[in-house]
């Protein structure tokens, strides 16, 4: 009997395309959803849609139910989280956040509130506790909500 042929590894798959970034795509062309980062992985399903509810950090009230939203890559700057009265003595400073849950009708959030109007933007509050912003609607684009993952909790 002759020995067998030893057996070669299989090649490596080629990489994966980067996907675009939502900000860079039109509205009305479909594009997967962009992957998760690996801290927000367990938050995402296959389909880009939240797992988990959204909440609120500070009060634990209900945001977003589960599946209400889909993950998004979008550099947009908030304003920091401050209680009201400090916020309005304080009106600049500000973070940049990127990942975001994407809502595409203001009537899928379970409670939310927003600002006054600065500018063409309105920011997105607790409703209860008035903790935020949590996240950003610009008055051009009515039909897109963009919640910051690192200004809520998830359960």
């Amino acid at each position: 009997m002759e020995p067998a042929a030893p057996s070669s590894p299989a090649p490596p798959a080629p990489a994966a395309p980067s996907s675009p970034s939502l900000s860079s795509s039109s509205p009305s062309s479909p594009s997967p959803p962009p992957a998760a980062a690996p801290g927000s992985a367990e938050l995402v399903c296959a389909q880009g849609r939240n797992l988990k509810a959204v909440l609120c950090q500070r009060c634990g009230s209900r945001v977003l139910l589960p599946g209400a939203a889909t993950f998004a890559r979008r550099e947009l700057l908030l304003p920091a989280m401050k209680k009201k009265a400090v916020a309005a003595a304080a009106a600049s400073g500000g973070d940049v956040v990127r990942e975001h849950w994407l809502v595409r009708d203001m009537f899928s959030f379970e409670n939310v509130g927003f600002t006054r109007d600065v500018g063409n933007v309105k920011f997105l509050v607790c409703a209860d506790c008035e903790a935020g912003p949590i996240g950003w609607h610009c008055l051009d684009d009515k039909d897109s909500f963009y919640v910051a993952l690192e200004r809520v909790a998830h359960e």
